[in-house]
């Protein structure tokens, strides 16, 4: 069973990006495109305040019929975070991301970001997985 640390170290795309509490929605939602990215840790002095996402944007911007560019990121933001740390194995981020209908994690060490995980993320390496150990199974039965 792989760990977080594992799926961080085979991401192609190792960047975080992130903005400030007070960085407006539009500022976000540009980064976010130009990045091709669907979320942004919310950094407030080195620590983790908050994520935004794509998502934060339709449901309480969009939606609400609300100005991006006068709103700031910390009054949409996601605050009450769900973080795993880097011993933590994929079987439980997708678990955790499952029953908080979650896409995107944070990865916390020793009170630090030290990555962000995505569903994408853990799909993929799930996969990956299991065609592993289907060609393993396959090798058996073959005898070779």
């Amino acid at each position: 069973m792989k760990t977080v640390a594992d799926i961080l170290r085979s991401k192609h795309h190792t960047s975080i990006f992130s903005v400030s509490p007070t960085t407006t929605v539009l500022e976000a939602a540009i980064l976010m495109a130009d990045k091709g990215i669907g979320a942004l840790t919310v950094m407030e002095n080195g620590q983790l305040v908050g994520i935004v996402t794509e998502r934060d944007y339709v449901r309480r911007v969009a939606a609400l019929e609300r100005s991006a560019y006068a709103t700031n990121i910390e009054e949409i933001m996601t605050s009450n975070l769900f973080v795993v740390g880097p011993r933590d194995s994929n079987q439980y981020c997708m678990q955790l991301m499952t029953e908080k209908n979650l896409r995107h994690l944070p990865v916390v060490e020793n009170g630090q970001l030290i990555g962000l995980l995505s569903i994408r993320d853990l799909v993929r390496d799930i996969t990956s997985e299991q065609e592993s150990l289907i060609e393993h199974l396959q090798q058996y039965i073959r005898g070779a």
